[in-house]
């Protein structure tokens, strides 16, 4: 995991660049603020997820357990080889749903 100015990066599986931008964190936990805490396991679950599933639109769904039926799901986009983003990260919750890819 990277850190610049306003930002930190994490590596995907694919070893694509994923932007998390503090501004678009502020804006994920405004209304969740229970996911203000799992900031680092956010990035965490970009470059180590036990599963990636095919989100919409392009989008990827990285998954982790959290323990007893908990699941932090990490939503985002690879819009190049060299260039992605964190979409958002919905509050743990007891799984995950999408297509396996």
């Amino acid at each position: 995991m990277g850190r610049e100015r306003d930002m930190e990066i994490a590596y995907s599986v694919n070893g694509v660049p994923i932007r998390l931008m503090y501004e678009r964190w502020f804006h994920i936990t405004e209304n969740h603020d229970d996911l203000a805490s799992y900031y680092f396991e956010v990035m965490e679950v970009v470059e180590n997820p036990e599963f990636i599933i095919r989100g919409n639109k392009g989008s990827l769904k990285a998954a982790k357990n959290m323990g007893r039926d908990k699941w932090l799901v990490v939503i985002y986009r690879e819009i190049s080889k060299k260039d992605g983003f964190v979409i958002t990260a919905p509050v743990p919750s007891a799984g995950a749903t999408g297509q396996a890819g």
